[in-house]
């Protein structure tokens, strides 16, 4: 899908940690680990933090084999690499853009856009000490293809993820069992209901699902909906261009029940503006355009927006800000964005560029994250952001 690789551009390359601050004395911004394509290269996906207190994610390509790793990250900075993909092997996959989530049983579980038995992804599962099981190769029809997105475990213990293409042409959504069953429950046929699901789904209080599909919609911007864990699914809301356009981050939900999400364009402006939207929508479909993205706050924001204990979201955007590399941002609920972080101030980008993921919130307190670009070699990084949030505990299983 050519709208997710639009303007990517590797930032270049020296030094390797780096500690910057385009923040207030309140902010601290410290790049921790910069990726060098043995160990991985242009993360992708966000990092999780597992129940024995390390980070994991992914990168969509390097390692030992070119095709991606899994890796986990501890806070203090060292990382082991525990799976390089290979395309090669038919019962592997390649280029994972999705992160990873722990389910109830203990085990990692995520999806790759590529490799398999036909090249189009795979759902798998790994331990922390880094055993990989395929559990499912996406075969296009009627499975689905090329899923972007990770997975989701619902309250009835099944794993929910989304595939961009393949099915009848536009998606599907999908249960994959840890069984090894890929059962698709809802194929998107109709492109003027929505088309193709970049974005994961989020289970709402209500119990039924919630997702952002890319395009389609009757203005071909695409469409927020609603779904069963059964697979009946309802339109809740079309965009149009005026309030965003391209919805590819998985939405989330509210403390105050809402659920929000952003757009990599659109806006007050249309289509034209093409700088990004960030909203709220209550799980009935009243839709609020919240902030419009003008380029100096920040372009094309494609990561999950985690709300904190403050109360307020957080967010990071591809490009745009005081050097045009990203930012990480804050968002009230009622809209207002402040830039926490600009991206590249420092030559070369050792700081890191170009944020895809969204940030996760670790038990210290402390926001966490990747970037595509940038670092000592170019090839991505993990960063911390601390805005002096209280820590919220041992993560338990």
């Amino acid at each position: 899908m050519s709208k997710l690789n639009r303007g990517i551009k590797a930032c270049g390359m020296f030094l390797l940690l780096a500690m910057a601050a385009v923040a207030s004395p309140a902010q601290t911004y410290t790049t921790l680990h910069s990726f060098n394509e043995t160990d991985g290269s242009n993360p992708y996906a966000g990092l999780m933090q597992a129940n024995d207190g390390n980070l994991y994610g992914t990168t969509s390509a390097g390692g030992a084999n070119g095709d991606g790793t899994v890796f986990q990250f501890t806070t203090s900075g060292t990382l082991t690499t525990i799976h390089n993909f290979n395309h090669f092997s038919p019962i592997d996959g390649a280029q994972p853009y999705a992160g990873l989530i722990q389910a109830r049983d203990g085990y990692l579980y995520g999806t790759t856009y590529r490799g398999g038995s036909h090249n189009v992804g795979i759902v798998y599962k790994i331990t922390l000490g880094g055993m990989m099981k395929t559990l499912q190769d996406f075969d296009y029809q009627p499975d689905g293809a090329l899923p972007y997105a990770g997975l989701i475990q619902a309250t009835n213990g099944l794993l929910y993820g989304t595939a961009s293409n393949g099915g009848g042409e536009f998606g599907t959504a999908f249960i994959a069992t840890a069984f090894g069953q890929l059962i698709p429950i809802y194929t998107f046929i109709n492109s003027f209901i929505g088309a193709n699901p970049v974005a994961g789904l989020v289970q709402a209080s209500n119990g039924n699902l919630y997702g952002a599909a890319d395009s389609g919609g009757s203005d071909g911007c695409g469409a927020l909906f609603e779904m069963t864990l059964s697979g009946a699914y309802t339109m809740v809301h079309d965009f149009t261009g005026d309030d965003g356009c391209s919805p590819q981050a998985t939405l989330v939900q509210g403390s105050d029940g809402n659920l929000y999400g952003t757009t990599i364009a659109g806006g007050a402006g249309g289509q034209g503006h093409n700088y990004g939207a960030a909203f709220k929508i209550t799980p009935s479909g009243t839709f609020t355009l919240l902030h419009t993205f003008d380029g100096t706050d920040g372009t094309y924001p494609t990561g999950a927006l985690i709300q904190a204990s403050d109360g307020n979201f957080y967010g990071t955007t591809q490009y745009g800000g005081a050097y045009n590399q990203g930012t990480i941002f804050k968002m009230t609920p009622s809209g207002t964005v402040t830039t926490l972080y600009s991206f590249c101030p420092q030559s070369f980008c050792n700081d890191g560029a170009n944020p895809y993921a969204g940030l996760i919130l670790g038990s210290d307190g402390v926001f966490y994250g990747t970037t595509f670009n940038g670092g000592g070699g170019g090839h991505g990084t993990i960063f911390s952001l601390s805005v002096d949030l209280e820590p919220v505990g041992k993560i338990s299983k």
